[in-house]
């Protein structure tokens, strides 16, 4: 093996370490159900929300639990929940989402 071979194939071990190791290290945004029978659920007639934040690994705040989310929706009785990530560079800056409906 010459030079330029080994050169290339530290390329590609070091491409390969990135791809395999690093997915979703840059950038995600996910969104999950909480239910596990989709087909049959009743959202209900009201929807709530609630936030949280955190920046720099250092500060956050927010209340991104259930109970706000139904408060800020004035929802008594929760039938389905939906919960939104976004994070960017391994967290640096991360927002979470919680969606609650029901009535």
């Amino acid at each position: 093996m010459n030079k330029g071979d080994k050169l290339k194939s530290k390329k590609i071990l070091i491409l390969f370490f990135i791809l395999f190791f690093c997915t979703g290290c840059a950038y995600v945004d996910i969104k999950a159900p909480f239910d596990i029978d989709l087909n049959q659920t009743d959202l209900g007639t009201k929807k709530g929300v609630s936030e949280a934040y955190c920046i720099l690994w250092l500060f956050a705040w927010g209340d991104a639990g259930y109970a706000k989310a139904a408060e800020n929706g004035n929802i008594r009785v929760m039938k389905h929940a939906d919960q939104e990530i976004h994070q960017i560079f391994f967290g640096c800056y991360t927002h979470w989402k919680v969606i609650v409906y029901g009535d």
